[in-house]
């Protein structure tokens, strides 16, 4: 997707062998020093914050990010967000290995996974969107949530309403919010609520499709911390309800939601007295001079020319990773899980290349969909691929993945400081609200 409407180009760095080992190194290093700090739960009232790996490799991946004494390049960026997206599949791909074996346990559910998005829409659209017009997001507030915009959505924004639009500006920020620091915020909100006990843990995964991976990701591990004896479940069931918010999340966010959202946004403009510049409208009789629309923009990072070569480094680079921070989290390593990690690798390289010649589905779809059918119990292959997975621990296979959306934060932290205080208050409610909307209303179809 051209996102280069909206960038500044950075000056031009060649990309060395050095940037591969910095990215390798770094991605590596952070893993195993968020796996040996290890999980901690502390009480905050009558809930519980729930911190482990994954946290912390955001968190130190971030701070290395951003740090100025020495800065990680462009270069180097752009290595690991190669590294990111094929680790990203890489997790999706094993847990996609772990809703065939449960597929059985959740026949019953296919009502409730599907109106999830009715809950995702219910929670953007009629929670986080009056709140937004009344904090004077203007139609910025359009964009901010109508969904939680992912990339398929900020593509969509670029070609309906251009990037010097107000929608499109509340897309980006909340594309942006949710990139940097989404599954960090999730985590902590999946922890927060699944300690309360107001939710089962299971409405609580179903809540989890969000249609992003790495808030998935966070949001399992936070849950499998406080639930540990339902952690497989929760893993599967998030895995598939983020599987169908994939497949039909874009299209009722954009023929739902979106048409929704638009007419209740002129109902809440004419209730709190803004115009679609966020300003009252009592003071719109004083002439003011209008102030130039700011285009958000992030660092374009000099582009990675992947040759074979480089194509098997990454995925080699990426599984043993993965491979690593799995053996260390759970103390163990067979020789068949390295074979399952090959398994998974090929698995994701099929995806991604399926990803390319059927460009309308993601290739997130396509591993989390093969994935679950190569382990299902009704396929030959199924116990076979659940012998090579038994071993790993999806959560330890993903951590490297958030370490390296920590290394990337440099690129955008130009644009968040941009971001004024209502539009990250919006697009923190968005994920909440569309979060905690679907796992009340799967709460209340399965009768939990």
């Amino acid at each position: 997707m051209d996102h280069s409407a909206g960038t500044t180009a950075a000056t031009e760095q060649p990309i060395t062998r050095a940037n591969w080992i910095t990215a390798i190194v770094l991605s590596a290093a952070i893993s195993v020093v968020a796996v040996l700090i290890g999980e901690y739960k502390f009480q905050v009232g009558p809930a519980a914050i729930a911190l482990f790996p994954i946290i912390w490799a955001v968190l130190i991946g971030a701070i290395i990010g951003v740090q100025r004494w020495r800065p990680v390049s462009g270069a180097t960026r752009s290595v690991a967000t190669v590294m990111l997206e094929i680790s990203i599949l890489l997790f999706l791909a094993k847990l996609g290995t772990e809703i065939g074996p449960s597929l059985a346990k959740f026949q019953n559910l296919g009502p409730a996974i599907l109106l999830q998005e009715v809950g995702h829409i219910f929670g953007t659209v009629i929670l986080a969107l009056p709140v937004a017009v009344a904090l004077g997001l203007g139609r910025a507030a359009i964009g901010a949530t109508w969904s939680i915009d992912r990339e398929s959505y900020l593509a969509f924004a670029i070609e309906r309403f251009g990037v010097r639009s107000p929608e499109y500006r509340g897309v980006f920020s909340v594309w942006l919010i949710g990139s940097v620091f989404g599954a960090l915020y999730v985590s902590l909100l999946s922890g927060f609520m699944g300690s309360l006990g107001i939710f089962h843990p299971l409405a609580l995964a179903l809540g989890l499709g969000l249609g992003s991976g790495s808030m998935m990701l966070g949001g399992v591990g936070a849950l499998s911390l406080i639930y540990p004896e339902q952690a497989a479940e929760i893993a599967a069931l998030a895995a598939l309800s983020n599987l169908v918010t994939n497949i039909v999340g874009f299209y009722s966010g954009v023929f739902l939601a979106l048409p929704l959202c638009r007419r209740l946004y002129a109902f809440w403009s004419r209730v709190f007295g803004r115009d679609d510049e966020g300003n009252w409208r009592r003071a719109a009789a004083k002439p003011k001079k209008q102030k130039k629309q700011q285009v958000l923009e992030v660092v374009q990072d000099p582009e990675v020319k992947l040759t074979p070569g480089l194509t098997l480094l990454s995925y080699v680079v990426v599984g043993a990773g993965g491979l690593l921070a799995s053996a260390i989290g759970t103390r163990s390593f067979e020789i068949k899980d390295a074979v399952g990690i090959v398994v998974l690798l090929v698995l994701t390289w099929v995806c991604v290349r399926l990803g390319k010649l059927v460009p309308m589905v993601p290739a997130s779809v396509f591993v989390l969909g093969i994935g679950t059918l190569l382990s299902a119990n009704f396929l030959p292959t199924g116990p076979l691929v659940a012998d090579l997975m038994e071993n790993m621990k999806v959560m330890l296979i993903g951590l490297p993945g958030l370490a390296l959306i920590g290394l990337t934060l440099g690129r955008d932290i130009q644009a968040l400081r941009q971001l004024s205080w209502k539009v990250v208050l919006v697009a923190l409610l968005t994920y909440s609200s569309s979060f905690l909307a679907a796992a009340a209303l799967g709460q209340t179809v399965l009768h939990l």
